[in-house]
């Protein structure tokens, strides 16, 4: 996953994630990510969350949870600033795409 993936929600809004190089510096801006693994369908998405800051690297318990079903899974972000909306897109993607690691407790 080397290039922005489109993702629709079940309101049919349409979000452009980028795949995260983990080694990378981090903006400590607020974000939703998703972790997902590329099929030849498409990206399944594993989990959906989100962050008032991307640095502290909440996404990494998550996804070393996730690789240890799906081993190529990798994480996807979206820039967002505010909190509202964020969570308003992270919910959009999890009833379109009911990730099996999203339960009923939000992250």
């Amino acid at each position: 996953m080397t290039r922005q993936i489109e993702l629709a929600g079940k309101s049919g809004a349409r979000y452009r994630y980028t795949p995260l190089e983990e080694d990378r510096f981090l903006p400590p801006a607020g974000a939703n990510y998703v972790i997902a693994r590329e099929t030849p369908e498409g990206p399944e998405i594993i989990y959906a969350g989100e962050t008032d800051n991307l640095a502290n690297q909440t996404w990494r318990a998550p996804l070393e949870k996730a690789r240890q079903d799906f081993v190529e899974a990798k994480v996807l972000t979206r820039l967002n600033v505010t909190r509202a909306v964020r969570e308003a897109e992270r919910a959009d993607l999890v009833d379109h795409y009911q990730p099996p690691m999203n339960g009923a407790a939000p992250n």
